[in-house]
């Protein structure tokens, strides 16, 4: 029999991402794992050799992106609690695949839902860099909501 404990689900704050949740909320509740969310924030350094008064604004900017993505993943730890599941929800701000598969080494998780695509869009030849990676290299299995062409208005 297979159980699932816990189930990471990688949330990149568009809808494309989002589409990984209805299947991990219906795998959760019938498993009574706890979920997951994890935020990936991509935060480019300044160019080499770029000066800027002792960094104030990246410093700023990146609390401001961690307190909207906390913000972000605490409206979705709402709706899956409402719906009787057990939410973690976890901001990184490394690299998106990375973080993902360390996430799911260090957490144990037993199983990754993830959408196809997320903010990148989709494109008709590959299944997402993100993803890609995370299906080469994941320490558990990767379950991939594909991006249908009849979804593609409502996203």
């Amino acid at each position: 029999m297979v159980t699932l404990h816990r189930i990471l689900v990688p949330l990149d704050g568009s809808k494309l991402s989002e589409r990984a949740l209805p299947l991990a909320t219906a795998l959760a509740q019938k498993f009574g794992s706890e979920v997951t969310l994890l935020r990936v924030l991509e935060v480019s350094p300044p160019a080499p050799g770029t000066r800027y008064p002792e960094n104030h604004w990246m410093r700023e900017a990146l609390q401001h992106s961690h307190r909207e993505a906390q913000e972000y993943l605490e409206a979705r730890r709402i709706e899956l609690t409402g719906q009787g599941i057990r939410v973690r929800a976890l901001v990184r701000d490394e690299s998106p695949a990375e973080d993902i598969l360390l996430v799911a080494d260090h957490e144990k998780i037993d199983l990754i839902v993830m959408s196809s695509h997320g903010m990148g869009g989709p494109s008709p030849w590959t299944a997402g860099s993100v993803a890609h990676k995370v299906m080469l290299h994941s320490p558990c299995p990767v379950l991939l909501v594909r991006h249908s062409p009849e979804q593609a208005g409502t996203g």
